[in-house]
């Protein structure tokens, strides 16, 4: 691990504790930049901050809701001060409870709304600020290939991915010059997102589906290579699927 320098960049990752989160934590405290990590499961953050710090590197935590505007302010301003300034924001946590539309589950598409769309519009109103006042930022927002299709079971789910690329583009047309936006956009990934679908048959079909899967490293790489981009360059859009499957 190479340890920070002076273009070390400080990089805040959401949904930190585990899968893309965490292996996009460990991939750039590798390439030397300084990592400031939230998630609800703080026991998860704190192993993997001391891990990163021991190893030589530089990473703090802090607990994060991503739903929650007023704590997402909160880590942008403890994160801006803990490193004094804040130069990429990877707006990585999302939820995926699939499951029919007639099942009606409406809670399960309120949580998807708010984690996978307000948590990044938060993550923007809180960090553009920061970057606008010290001249640039790079915000990396994580999408799904369900960003550019749909599916049964994963109409919601879906539709949250393809606000993240809608709101990514605006942005990025908005910001030219000075502000960077990147939609990384993964297939089918080793995760615990599918742990979390209540629907039976939904979950027996993404088991099946998953059968082939990248693994959350191979995310994190396509995400280091955005983020080592000179700043002139600006990677709009990233897919990264599996090689052997075609979803």
């Amino acid at each position: 691990m190479r340890p920070p320098t002076a273009k070390a960049k400080a990089v805040l990752v959401t949904g930190a504790s585990s899968g893309i989160g965490e292996a996009t934590a460990r991939r750039l405290a590798a390439d030397g930049h300084r990592l400031f990590l939230g998630a609800r499961r703080t026991d998860r953050l704190d192993a993997l901050a001391a891990e990163l710090t021991a190893a030589g590197g530089s990473a703090a935590f802090r607990r994060l809701d991503v739903t929650d505007a007023a704590d997402v302010q909160a880590f942008v301003t403890v994160a801006r001060e803990h490193f004094g300034r804040v130069d990429v924001v990877v707006n990585n946590a999302g939820v995926m409870p699939l499951s029919p539309l007639e099942a009606l589950r409406t809670d399960e598409w309120d949580r998807m709304i708010d984690v996978n769309v307000r948590g990044v519009l938060h993550g923007i109103a809180a960090a553009l600020p920061v970057m606008r006042a010290q001249g640039g930022g790079h915000f990396v927002n994580v999408a799904s290939v369900g960003a550019y299709e749909v599916s049964p079971t994963a109409a919601v789910y879906r539709a949250t991915k393809f606000a993240v690329r809608a709101i990514s583009e605006g942005l990025r047309q908005e910001s030219a010059g000075d502000i960077r936006v990147t939609v990384v956009s993964p297939g089918v990934t080793e995760s615990e997102l599918a742990e979390g679908i209540s629907d039976a048959t939904a979950r027996e079909a993404m088991r099946a589906y998953r059968a082939v899967a990248l693994t959350a490293s191979a995310v994190a790489d396509a995400i280091a290579y955005a983020v080592t981009q000179p700043r002139q360059v600006d990677v709009d859009e990233l897919v990264v699927r599996p090689a052997a499957s075609a979803r």
